[in-house]
């Protein structure tokens, strides 16, 4: 698994990346982070991107049933500290990476594949 262009993702960025975002998934479950006006037990994170340095996290998110996901996505950005600061009690780094919210289109983009799979099997 490597990027567009660069250097392949290492082992330690993988790693890192799996690590917060089960560490995120607990805390939205458990609806940890006290977001105003959000319930955070419907959302999905699906990947975390780290940057080479592990200073900079992207998060990719989908709320369930890809409901309101643009709202959702900017009062997770909004509330970005009050998330970092949850997850600062659950994992030990020696910099806890700054969190970047995205909507994951992954979904988005198999379903068309998959329609067009059908369109041209038919």
């Amino acid at each position: 698994m490597s990027r567009k262009l660069g250097k392949p993702v290492s082992q330690r960025q993988l790693r890192v990346g799996e690590m917060i975002k089960q560490s995120l998934g607990i805390i939205f479950i458990r609806d940890e982070a006290k977001i105003p006006n959000l319930s955070t037990k419907e959302i999905t994170v699906t990947e975390v991107r780290m940057s080479p340095d592990l200073k900079t996290a992207k998060v990719f998110v989908m709320p369930l049933g890809g409901k309101n996901a643009k709202e959702i996505i900017t009062k997770l950005k909004e509330f970005s500290f009050v998330i970092r600061k949850t997850l600062s009690s659950k994992i030990i780094m020696k910099f806890l990476p700054k969190l970047f919210f995205v909507k994951d289109e992954s979904f988005e983009y198999a379903e068309k594949i998959e329609n067009l799979i059908k369109i041209t099997n038919k």
